[in-house]
């Protein structure tokens, strides 16, 4: 039989899934409605005689302060929020409506969870922000940085980091690494048993606790990702390639990463990946703008461009320069009998002489075919151009051991000085064009300065 008595009013408050609370002018809780658990995580009793700044986030404490003294002043509030710690450690944000009741010297306030909403909202915000940073940030760091930033203000992301997997080496470097208790390690092979390598090797996203960590471990070998109470880790995918992976690492035993967690990193590592596709393939473009693609060597504009700069450098500082032009004896023989792959092999080798014969601060250049040049930066006489001269036709005589087949082959050369010969740098290139083909028509595997006598 159902009784028709109407519930006490206690109990039908118990029934309101917002907390209905009273607290004394200092707030201290004089009752509180069962959903204080579900809220609050702690049992009306439990609740009864503290203090509610106590429970609240200690950043909400004086902007909440201040709220309640113009509430205890006769202004009641409607839609005013902070935040409070819950029993287990996380934080809860509430929206509170309160009022002062005068005659009985209390506060009225109903609590409502409102935590899932601003999550939500908060990570709303953070795609939008991680996606205009993707979209906007030329410089990589700066991407890593803001991502870490964002992550922050949602999930402990204190210790973060983004692996870059070189597949060229089989093996993962740290583009960026910020951890509170190890240094930014080493590349590492991709072979190796990290849980980061493991996760570009799967493709797949990981997520450890130290409740499901136990198998992982046990096929892991110790290493700093390892240490973390908690591990999450989710591929860097650029269309079905794995380039990396975002790691988080929680050394904190209050808090756990979730699902929900993973899916947010996993929404960044989207636009990570394809902010450095981008990045990448712009580096691409303006490699093949500059550069030689055979010889990876600097291409004629790019040499031209150094050349105006140490111009400006010898003028300003009343130094000399050299340009040196060269071109490979019997090349177009050795790619008539042995064929364009042997030629092509024959010119990185060339390249990579070349590169040994000079100093850092030279500029070494692939002109086209077999023609080469060498700028050489703030040289004190002429005669040093000399010496790096007959330093090269030494390099490049040398027999050359390509595919089985050895060839035989020697640069002419001709140098241009700078104040002596041109002032300018396409007439210092041409000037030395000239004296290497005069170098040629005297026998090759010499060199000609520029309105000088042949030097073999």
């Amino acid at each position: 039989m159902t009784s028709n008595l109407p519930l006490p009013h206690d109990k039908l408050l118990d029934l309101l899934l917002d907390v209905v609370c009273v607290v004394d002018k200092q707030g201290r809780f004089l009752s509180v409605s069962a959903a204080s658990e579900r809220v609050f995580g702690y049992r009306p009793e439990e609740m009864v005689g503290r203090i509610a700044f106590e429970m609240m986030h200690p950043e909400d404490r004086a902007a909440s302060l201040a709220l309640v003294e113009r509430i205890n002043s006769g202004q009641p509030s409607h839609d005013h929020e902070n935040r409070y710690l819950h029993k287990d450690g996380h934080i809860v944000h509430i929206m509170w409506s309160a009022q002062w009741l005068e005659a009985e010297q209390v506060r009225v306030g109903v609590a409502r969870d409102i935590t899932r909403r601003k999550r939500a909202e908060a990570i709303q915000a953070a795609l939008y922000a991680i996606s205009e940073a993707a979209h906007s940030v030329d410089d990589l760091h700066a991407l890593y940085k803001r991502v870490h930033d964002v992550m922050g203000e949602l999930l402990p992301a204190k210790n973060f980091a983004v692996a870059v997997y070189d597949a060229t080496n089989e093996q993962l470097s740290f583009a960026y690494h910020v951890d509170q208790f190890d240094a930014p390690p080493s590349p590492i092979p991709l072979d190796s048993n990290s849980f980061c390598a493991k996760v570009i090797r799967s493709g797949e996203a990981l997520l450890l606790t130290p409740e499901t960590a136990e198998p992982t471990l046990a096929e892991s070998s110790a290493g700093p990702d390892q240490q973390a109470l908690d591990w999450l880790g989710v591929p860097l995918i650029s269309g079905t390639r794995v380039i990396g992976a975002l790691v988080l690492r929680n050394y904190s035993g209050t808090t756990r990463y979730n699902e929900q967690d993973k899916e947010l990193l996993q929404f960044a590592s989207t636009q990570v990946a394809a902010a450095i596709e981008r990045k990448r393939t712009h580096s691409r473009l303006e490699f093949l703008a500059q550069y030689d693609q055979l010889t990876e060597l600097p291409n004629r504009t790019l040499l031209l461009d150094r050349l105006r700069s140490a111009l400006h450098r010898a003028k300003r500082d009343a130094s000399r320069l050299a340009v040196l032009y060269l071109d490979m004896d019997n090349f177009k023989h050795i790619n008539d009998t042995f064929g364009h792959t042997a030629g092509d092999l024959l010119l990185r080798e060339v390249a990579h002489r070349l590169r040994q014969c000079v100093r850092e601060s030279d500029t070494v250049g692939r002109l086209g075919g077999d023609e080469f040049a060498v700028v050489l930066d703030n040289i004190g006489r002429q005669e040093d151009a000399a010496v790096v001269a007959e330093k090269i036709i030494g390099a490049l005589s040398a027999p050359y051991l390509l595919e089985g087949q050895t060839l035989m082959s020697a640069p002419s050369l001709g140098i241009a000085v700078y104040p002596e010969h041109s002032q300018t740098e396409l007439h210092l290139i041409r000037r030395a064009d000239e004296a290497m083909y005069e170098a040629k028509r005297s026998g090759g595997k010499r060199y000609v300065v520029v309105d000088g006598p042949v030097k073999s």
